[in-house]
Formats: structure tokens, sequence, C-alpha cells
């Protein structure tokens, strides 16, 4: 699940197929058929995040601030100031590892996707995703039984949660994260954005994307050509 998070990134950002229609069908089946989750919805929140990564309010995947951490020193600052205090932060460090990775994919996105297909009317995305499920079902339901299915999906959402976590955060929440100031694309990529050693476990754990600065300077590059 956690390589296939990677490849469905791949096909996302066109990096793969020289037409933009066969990244585009090959992504639906690999997020949809393979994960269960829906393209559009990928595409809804990655591209405002290339945009305007680490920017409060425009990039989602710093909308936890404030209240579950206090992300960024100058907007650590201004709640400080406004004296709003939605959790310990400064503990934070101390119950990320509770919060954060564990809970994000099983216990947030796993019903938030149903609710954005149905909402935006995804119907094709809908059936992709049911694909996933009744394949699982059918494969697992009968060596494991009712529960043991259950417990098995909850499992290895849980898994993959840690996994995409530690990735998708390690090389951006580091760095600079501020209103948006309407700085030069260039700088803001930069600002947001940094790399994690490379080895061939990381670059396999990552999907590559230990090279995030390279990645969001040239996101359609594909992902192998990246240490170059």
């Amino acid at each position: 699940q956690a390589q296939a998070g990677w490849l469905q990134h791949d096909f996302g950002h066109l990096s793969v197929f020289s037409t933009s229609k066969w990244n585009h069908w090959v992504h639906k089946f690999v997020i949809g058929h393979l994960k269960g989750a829906p393209a559009s919805w990928w595409n809804h929140l990655h591209f405002q995040h290339h945009a305007k990564p680490n920017c409060f309010r425009k990039d989602p995947d710093v909308n936890m601030h404030p209240l579950f951490f206090a992300l960024g020193k100058t907007l650590s600052v201004e709640l400080g100031v406004q004296k709003k205090k939605f959790m310990p932060y400064n503990h934070q460090h101390k119950y990320f590892f509770i919060i954060g990775p564990p809970a994000l994919v099983p216990l947030y996105f796993q019903w938030y996707i149903f609710y954005f297909v149905v909402q935006r009317k995804q119907w094709v995305d809908l059936a992709w995703m049911l694909s996933f499920y009744i394949r699982f079902f059918l494969t697992y339901l009968p060596l494991l039984g009712v529960k043991g299915l259950l417990g098995l999906i909850v499992l290895v959402r849980f898994i993959e949660s840690n996994w995409f976590v530690w990735v998708t955060q390690m090389n951006h929440i580091p760095m600079h994260i501020d209103y948006d100031k309407n700085v030069d694309w260039f700088s803001t990529q930069l600002q947001a954005t940094c790399n994690v050693h490379q080895s061939f476990f990381n670059d396999w754990f990552s999907g590559h994307l230990n090279f995030q600065i390279e990645h969001h300077l040239f996101p359609t590059m594909p992902r192998h050509n990246y240490w170059k």
C-alpha cells in the first residue's frame, strides 16, 4: 500500500507516460483499484500543496495548525500573543507520535474520501474505490472471516498511516511555515522543502521523496532522475 502510494504520486504528477491521458488513466487505476482512494481527491489537495507549500490556509497539508500542533516560528508566536491554546503545544513533540502518524489514514482519510466523492459526484472514482473493497473482501473473507478481514484492513491502514506521515512531513514541517507572503514561486518552493539523506533504503522507503527540493522544483520529472 505504501509503495502503491508513491507510484500513484508518480502518475498524478504525469511523470511516467509521455501523454497526460495515459498518466491520468493509470493514476485512477493505481489509487482507485490498488489503494481504494479517489484520484480527484488527491489532485484537489496535492495541487494546492504544490502551488503554495507551507502557506497557512492555502496548503491543506498544514491545516493541523493550530488545532493539534503549533507549526512554524511565526504562527507559534502569533498563538502565544493571542493566548490561544487548543493543545499543550509545549509537549507536541511527545504527542505527535500518538495523534499524527497513527491516526491520519484510518481515522480521517478512510471516511473522508467517501464523503468527498459523493459530495462532488465523482462517480467514476467511486466505482474504482468500490472495486478495491470488493476485491479485498473476496480475497480475504474466505481466509479470515469478517472480524479477521476488518482487523486486517485496520492494521494495514495503521501501518501505512505511520509510514505515509513520517515520509511526507519530514521534508516539509521542519521548514518555514507562515501565511502566504506572495513570494516568488521559486523561493516559495525552496523555503518549504528540505532533502533527506540519500541511501538505497531511504530512496525506497520514501519513494524518492527524500529529494523533496528537486521534486517541488521539477514535479513532472521521473523520480529516478532526482539525484542527478
